[in-house]
């Protein structure tokens, strides 16, 4: 999956940009104050994608 879509999809439920690293990309969802890393690949696996949904507990896409 395209990076710019998964952002995409974490801004659509709620989650906001926390601060940029090096290599990642820290994201929060403010509800329930779970916090997690985006990698800065062009290109994400989609059991990566599922990972970073299920610590953010959003649904998955």
């Amino acid at each position: 999956m395209k990076r710019n879509a998964f952002i995409k999809h974490l801004r659509t439920n709620g989650c906001i940009l926390v601060r940029e690293g090096a290599n990642h990309s820290l994201y929060g969802n403010p509800i329930n104050g779970k916090k997690s890393t985006v990698g800065r690949h062009p290109e994400l696996s989609e059991l990566m994608c599922k990972i970073i949904c299920k610590q953010l507990e959003i649904p998955s896409i």
